[in-house]
């Protein structure tokens, strides 16, 4: 089939082989409407820079992002909130679920029909158990939260695409340990963080990388509270080690 879109990132480096040549595009999924990005409110921690990764690498491919708070029965009501609100003040929807209390499943179904999703997090952040409700017909295997690392150890070890119903299609994705978005250039990078958009032609200097030019609209902003202050930091780690492999 023709491809109408791609979801992807750097291949990771090989065991021995950090740092030697170019890393290689490792994609995803082709032909999708949604990366749905899940998360853990805690155990493991919430991890809003991988969060940001990903979200730049949906934007270059232009798929739609939709973030999932998940085990929120066992994270602060606050924190949560607070993360909620930066998502959704950029545009995306976010939606706060917990297996355990069957709390914000429905709804997250509903945002799923009538599309092709492509679901993504860290290991351990109940991902498998999470569409297991959703989708019992599913039955994944689940995994556990390492005691002494507290990170999930993968469970989903191949990409696996399942129909659910007539028309949506589920592909779940192997737990995520790295991801450093493929083709991303200095000069593109601040065009896939969306909220800095209605900001970045007002700059004294077309060329800005909105780290310390003076004159910097994009800085106004984040100093004036308009632009998340977490998200901008999240800017300034991706422009530099846009070659590197991240570090969380």
């Amino acid at each position: 089939m023709d491809r109408e879109n791609f979801f992807s990132r750097k291949a990771p480096f090989l065991k021995g082989t950090a740092g030697k040549g170019e890393r290689l595009e490792q994609i995803f999924a082709a032909n999708i409407d949604n990366v749905v990005i899940v998360a853990s409110a805690n155990n493991p921690v919430f991890n809003n820079r991988l969060i940001d990764r990903i979200t730049v690498a949906a934007e270059s491919s232009h798929v739609d992002v939709i973030i999932v708070i998940n085990k929120c029965d066992i994270g602060t009501a606050e924190e949560i909130e607070d993360w909620k609100e930066i998502y959704t003040a950029c545009g995306y929807d976010v939606f706060v679920t917990s297996v355990k209390e069957n709390i914000g499943l429905y709804q997250l179904s509903e945002a799923l029909k009538n599309s092709t999703n492509l679901f993504c997090g860290m290991s351990g952040v109940g991902k498998s158990s999470l569409l297991n409700s959703l989708f019992p017909q599913l039955e994944f295997k689940v995994g556990e939260v390492s005691e002494l690392l507290h990170k999930g150890k993968h469970t989903t070890v191949s990409a696996v695409l399942q129909k659910v119903d007539e028309n949506t299609i589920i592909i779940d994705s192997p737990g995520i340990r790295e991801f450093a978005p493929y083709g991303i250039t200095n000069e593109d990078l601040s065009h896939y963080f969306i909220e800095f958009k209605p900001y970045m032609n007002n700059c004294k200097f077309n060329t800005c990388t909105h780290q310390h030019e003076p004159g910097c609209a994009v800085i106004e902003a984040v100093d004036n509270e308009l632009i998340s202050v977490e998200r901008y930091y999240s800017y300034l780690n991706i422009l530099e080690n846009i070659e590197d492999i991240p570090k969380y």
